[in-house]
Formats: C-alpha cells, sequence, structure tokens
C-alpha cells in the first residue's frame, strides 16, 4: 500500500464551529505529514455585481459595501484563527483570501495550486451575511478534482 504524503493542504473556512473542526482535521493532517496549510476564505461577491455584471458596484450602494467590508472582516478573522492556531502546534500556515463565488474559486484555487485535498466543514452560518457551507462542500465533492475530505460533526449554527 502506497503512503499518502499531504505536503498542500487547503482547509476551506467560514469561521464557523463546523469550519473550525475542518481547520483541526486540517492541521493535524500538516503535522502528520510535515505539510502546509493554506486556510482559504472566499468572499462571495455574486449578489455585489451591478445589473450589466461589469463590475462591482460596492461604491453606489453603502448597504452593500458595508456587507462586503464584513464580509472581508470574517474572511480575515477567519483565516487569522487558522494561522494563530498553527503557529501554536508550530504548523504553516498561509492564509488567503479570494472573492467571487465560493465552490468555483475553491476548486479553481486548489487545481490552480494543485493542493494535495482540501479539507473543509459540512455546514457553516446560515442567512443573509453568511454561507451555507453544506452546498459548498456538495460543489467541492462533486466537481473537484483534488480530493475533498469533509469533517462532520456536531456543531452550532448560528
Amino acid at each position: 500500500m502506497e503512503i499518502i504524503n499531504f505536503k498542500k493542504i487547503m482547509v476551506a473556512t467560514d469561521g464557523s464551529d463546523c469550519s473550525r473542526l475542518a481547520v483541526d482535521r486540517g492541521i493535524e493532517l500538516a503535522r502528520l505529514s510535515g505539510g502546509t496549510v493554506y486556510a482559504v476564505y472566499v468572499v462571495p461577491t455574486a449578489n455585489l455585481a451591478s445589473i450589466d455584471g461589469d463590475s462591482l458596484s460596492l461604491g453606489l450602494d453603502p448597504y452593500w459595501r458595508s456587507v462586503y467590508e464584513g464580509w472581508r472582516t470574517q474572511g480575515q478573522q477567519a483565516v487569522s484563527y487558522v494561522k494563530s492556531l498553527g503557529e501554536m502546534k508550530k504548523i504553516n500556515v498561509e492564509p488567503v483570501l479570494l472573492e467571487g463565488n465560493p465552490p468555483y474559486e475553491l476548486i479553481r484555487y486548489a487545481e490552480m495550486e494543485k493542493m494535495d485535498i482540501v479539507v473543509m466543514g459540512t455546514l457553516g452560518k446560515t442567512g443573509l451575511n453568511r454561507l451555507l457551507l453544506g452546498s459548498v462542500a456538495e460543489n467541492l465533492v462533486r466537481h473537484s478534482k483534488v480530493p475533498v475530505m469533509v469533517v462532520r460533526g456536531k456543531c452550532e449554527i448560528k
């Protein structure tokens, strides 16, 4: 049997309790294999595009600008959490903040950067300002060429 060696481990996070379970698994994989964790958060911008779809209309609508800034802040906090946990456990973590359609961007990044595995939780936060990570996980499992580990566990949905 061949030994699997994960050197590039992508952990998709939205900062939720569910994604933190996946973060723990990704960091443990990195510890066991000597790999690097890439903590990835995608700022969802689909609802922020202008009617013609050519550019973001953030400067025109204060509400959507605040939503966008909130998601960016949440993303920074989510990847910073992974980075600090990695530092505590002496694991190299590269924080990555992307923008776009979360499933598409996660797949694109994982394939472009030649990740060995993607680790993610099954459910994230719900509501207007949160992602439903379960649907993102389903998309990755169905469409990613990179293996996906989905971490299930008891977590509180807020």
